[in-house]
């Protein structure tokens, strides 16, 4: 799961970025508040990624999410990349637990001794 869910946070991070960029010439909004707003928003992500294994991770990983789609007011362009890595990141901790679980089943299974 950590792997996906870090794959995920490093590219919306690169994504925010070029997304302030598209913003700076697309949105009447002031470039202190797009780059702002961006800013916090790929601290968090980087940040996150080291934070993965850990208690309170995911949920943290949703309320970015959420912010990001809320940022989605202030700059449309994060709008729908926020919908987008939402999705990312739901598919990222579903199929990370089940990889994670299948390793652990496969790991005990290998560890009981086979009786002749």
């Amino acid at each position: 799961m950590r792997t996906l869910c870090s794959s995920t946070l490093i590219g919306e991070a690169l994504l925010i970025m070029f997304a302030a960029l598209v913003a700076m010439r697309l949105s009447d909004v002031s470039t202190g508040e797009i780059w702002t707003v961006s800013g916090i928003a790929m601290a968090l992500c980087i940040v996150l990624c080291g934070m993965i294994n850990r208690p309170g991770a995911v949920q943290i990983g949703w309320a970015l999410q959420i912010g990001l789609i809320a940022s989605g007011f202030i700059l449309p362009t994060m709008f729908g990349l926020g919908l987008v890595f939402a999705g990312l990141w739901w598919c990222s901790v579903h199929y990370g637990r089940k990889v994670d679980e299948f390793k652990a089943a496969r790991a005990a299974a290998e560890a009981v001794p086979v009786q002749a």
